[in-house]
């Protein structure tokens, strides 16, 4: 059974840093009902849309295992089904501007009083309290506030870079999700319900403790250093050239440099007084880079990395969006997957990272907008087609059926 069978939740997430936390758990088996706004629905569908109109592949990326019901909250009727679902489920989530739930009058004191035993989820930019409560975030804005952008780049001298993973949007996604399933924890033990709060500058906060934890070396603040850092440690480039024709290789130990210069058939650098040890490596890297580049550039990356690797030396290659989505050993493990959407098609997808054994969960693209009214509205609350189709007409939902298609292609 999927592991998360009888977690039910009424899922108010838009973009993404609330949309991975509901789409991870979903991932796990929870029943997720996306609630959206009629005719607009989360903005994430738009953004970056192709010309035929349909849903953006950013949307998709984050709302598969998902059911859409189109409600408008913003009308006393439309509010009144929200609430009359409340009862019905354990977990509500939302990731708006501080106070718009408070002013459509669904917030955690409200909600509590129709449910005493609901979990409610809220990630904000700077959470709800805090001199910083009511600014606007954004991911860039938590990375660059929780610490990340500090420690991104070449040398001190240099402006800090935006690190490409979106940690303060799916990061911070993670740490709700773990919040949601420790509380769900919690309510079957004692019944009772509560508030579960995540700041997005905490989260990128909590993901640099490992640099930070550098400051009792390097003083503050912690520098930036490039791709090396104690030498050979670095980014070495690989044939033929390409932009992301790179591969990063990292000896930490004395057993790895002596593996490295072994598979790389160059036994007597360690003969070498310049590279005699760790000291003299650090000292003398740009003369070691070049040496180890020299044999690193005559060869692809997926051929170093390969090499280098059954010989027991750290190293990846440098995959980028192209790369991920045909590498043999993510298509092996399914890492990598196709969907079949009913509108887009087929599309390749990134699968949930984890996995379980007694635990097997169907993926299933992220719904049209709406797709579930008729289904959920009728289940929930018992409401005939054809009162949701008056309901519909007057936009407090939208109605929109979806020809059925297989979850996955591959």
């Amino acid at each position: 059974m999927p592991a998360l069978e009888q977690m039910r939740i009424l899922d108010l997430t838009q973009y993404e840093a609330g949309t991975s936390s509901t789409q991870l758990l979903a991932w796990l088996g929870a029943n997720v009902v996306k609630i959206e706004r009629p005719g607009v629905g989360d903005p994430g569908r738009h953004t970056e849309r192709t010309t035929s109109g349909h849903d953006s592949l950013y949307f998709l990326s984050f709302n598969s295992n998902k059911r859409s019901v189109a409600i408008n909250l913003s009308t006393e009727t439309g509010r009144g089904l929200f609430l009359r679902m409340l009862p019905r489920f354990d977990v509500v989530v939302e990731n708006f501007t501080l106070g718009t739930m408070e002013k459509l009058g669904l917030g955690y004191e409200v909600l509590k009083q129709h449910n005493p035993a609901i979990i409610y989820a809220t990630l904000k930019g700077f959470g709800t309290t805090g001199p910083y409560k009511d600014f606007k975030c954004f991911d860039m804005v938590a990375q660059a506030a929780g610490g990340a952008f500090s420690t991104t780049g070449w040398r001190m001298e240099d402006p800090p870079l935006r690190p490409g993973p979106t940690l303060g949007d799916t990061g911070t996604g993670m740490h709700l999700a773990m919040g949601i399933m420790a509380a769900y924890i919690q309510r079957l033990q004692t019944g009772a319900g509560q508030m579960v709060e995540v700041s997005m500058q905490e989260s990128v906060a909590s993901f640099m403790r490992c640099p930070f934890s550098h400051r009792e070396r390097t003083g503050d603040p912690v520098p930036r250093r490039g791709n090396r850092t104690v030498s050979p440690t670095d980014l070495y480039p690989c044939a033929p050239g390409g932009p992301n024709d790179y591969v990063y290789i990292m000896i930490v130990t004395t057993r790895m440099w002596d593996a490295l210069v072994t598979a790389i058939d160059r036994p007597e650098l360690s003969l070498d007084p310049r590279f005699a040890d760790a000291r003299a490596r650090h000292q003398n890297g740009d003369a070691l880079f070049e040496e180890i580049a020299a044999w690193t550039s005559q060869r692809t990356k997926e051929e170093v990395w390969e090499h280098l690797g059954a010989h027991g030396v750290p190293c990846g290659a440098v995959l980028d969006s192209s790369d991920i989505f045909t590498n043999r050993h993510m298509r092996e493990r399914r890492a990598v997957r196709t969907l079949v959407h009913p509108e887009r098609g087929a599309w390749d997808f990134i699968a949930p990272p984890i996995r379980m054994s007694e635990s097997d969960v169907e993926m299933i693209p992220a719904p049209l907008l709406g797709q579930h009214t008729i289904e959920v509205l009728g289940q929930e609350l018992g409401l005939a087609a054809e009162q949701l189709r008056e309901l519909s007409a007057s936009g407090v939902v939208q109605v929109r059926e979806a020809p059925a298609v297989s979850a996955a292609a591959d």
